[in-house]
């Protein structure tokens, strides 16, 4: 099924006609409004009237977190307080907050572009949705809250944390989608399980999980657990929030970005250049049809690639491969760099291995340690000494073949390491300390 036939099959001319015509409306608006893009577009010497093809945005310098930062709290809007009906922000657990704002048309807009991703994940009118995003200045929680909304769907707002309620209502209940974070999703189902719970009992379809990157490998193990078929979705705050790229239930082959609102672009990471379609580098956001907050060119640090090709669903809407990593969590051990996904992936192979790890870098006598801490479960823990010892150096080898970088492994009894009732803690850098 399909929320908006027009827009989401739309020819890939009729979509480019469409793009080009907002962009330039919105170069003109943020030109004309926000300080910080007009001095940007002086500083290399074009207006908003030299962008004449998609292909000139290349032409308009870059926005990154940073420049957000400097213009905190309200310099990056484009209309007057007057007009802004909701401000979003970021938790600044790594510097000054980033601040975003919505006119009630932008209100609108998220809860559309929301409501086309629930459906290309699996949700209907008739559904009862159990969101575990977290409300608040958090994005996640009220995106999809009011998508569902939109949709005419059913929508439980229980938010994150509360776990053993959490269990009840599903029982209670009885919600058809789970939209959480997929760290989240499997602490659920740990939880249930310690409850007397299966998530066989329980009549979820399918899971929509974002908000942070996670590998094929733990959405089988998600599957498995919660008895239901998930799909990525992505969003980000600086953009809109959740629903600017999800997968079809259908394929999950790449997340379907909804062109007509953001324009993505692949760059090198290092040199800006614009890499074509198919080659993998830092994903750059335009938006095209917001008014409180227009992004410009925002630099998201996440890694992927973009996939042009149409999907078996029907869309026409360019992909982006799952995000593998974030440029600003990629570790580089040895001068080798290192996501945690990559890890990810390889832990997921081996029998008994529980999806909960993290990995502690440190510097000993001026050369990179990297130790992968990660949990077995209760069977292999009774285990005897030398067999743990022998899983600890198949996982060693096996990272060690597949990334080329010697790690250190330490396994941990089941619970060692903390739940997160939003996006796990995957990376502790001690050479920052």
């Amino acid at each position: 099924m399909i929320y908006n036939i027009e827009y989401e099959t739309m020819p890939r001319e009729a979509l480019d006609s469409i793009k080009l015509r907002r962009l330039k409306d919105t170069l003109e608006r943020v030109y004309a409004t926000v300080p910080y893009y007009k001095n940007k577009f002086k500083e290399v010497g074009i207006t908003p009237k030299d962008i004449k093809t998609l292909d000139d945005l290349k032409l308009i310098p870059f926005t990154t977190k940073q420049d957000l930062r400097d213009n905190y709290p309200y310099g990056m809007f484009a209309v007057p307080m007057d007009n802004v009906v909701r401000i979003h922000a970021s938790s600044g657990t790594t510097g000054k907050p980033t601040v975003v704002g919505y006119t009630a048309r932008d209100i609108g807009t998220w809860a559309e572009i929301m409501a086309r991703s629930l459906v290309a994940g699996g949700a209907g009118q008739r559904d009862i949705i159990h969101n575990a995003y977290g409300y608040g200045l958090f994005t996640g929680g009220l995106g999809v809250h009011y998508g569902a909304e939109k949709l005419g769907a059913s929508v439980i707002p229980v938010s994150g944390g509360n776990t053993k309620r959490q269990i009840t209502i599903m029982k209670d209940f009885g919600p058809t989608i789970l939209t959480s974070t997929p760290s989240y999703a499997l602490h659920l189902a740990e939880v249930a399980q310690e409850m007397g719970f299966s998530f066989k009992d329980f009549k979820f379809k399918y899971g929509i999980f974002g908000a942070e990157p996670w590998s094929e490998s733990m959405r089988r193990e998600i599957e498995k657990k919660l008895n239901l078929t998930a799909v990525d979705i992505y969003g980000l705050s600086e953009v809109i929030g959740p629903g600017v790229a999800i997968e079809c239930h259908e394929a999950k082959a790449g997340l379907h970005i909804f062109e007509d609102h953001f324009i993505p672009e692949i760059i090198n990471p290092q040199t800006g250049e614009v890499l074509p379609y198919g080659e993998k580098g830092e994903l750059v956001f335009t938006s095209l049809t917001k008014e409180a907050f227009p992004i410009i060119r925002y630099r998201t640090r996440d890694i992927t690639s973009l996939i042009i090709e149409p999907c078996i669903c029907g869309r026409n809407l360019m992909r982006m491969s799952r995000v593998s990593g974030r440029t600003d969590d990629m570790l580089i051990i040895r001068g080798v760099n290192v996501f945690p996904s990559q890890i990810e992936s390889v832990l997921m192979e081996i029998e008994g291995i529980e999806p909960h790890y993290q990995l502690v870098v440190d510097r000993e006598e001026n050369l990179d340690i990297l130790t992968v801490m990660v949990e077995i479960g209760q069977k292999l823990f009774s285990d005897e000494v030398k067999q743990l010892q022998e899983i600890e150096r198949r996982i060693a080898k096996d990272i060690k073949e597949y990334l080329a970088v010697s790690v250190k492994v330490k396994l941990v009894e089941p619970k060692t390491i903390s739940r997160s009732e939003g996006k796990a803690v995957r990376v502790i850098d001690k050479r920052k300390i």
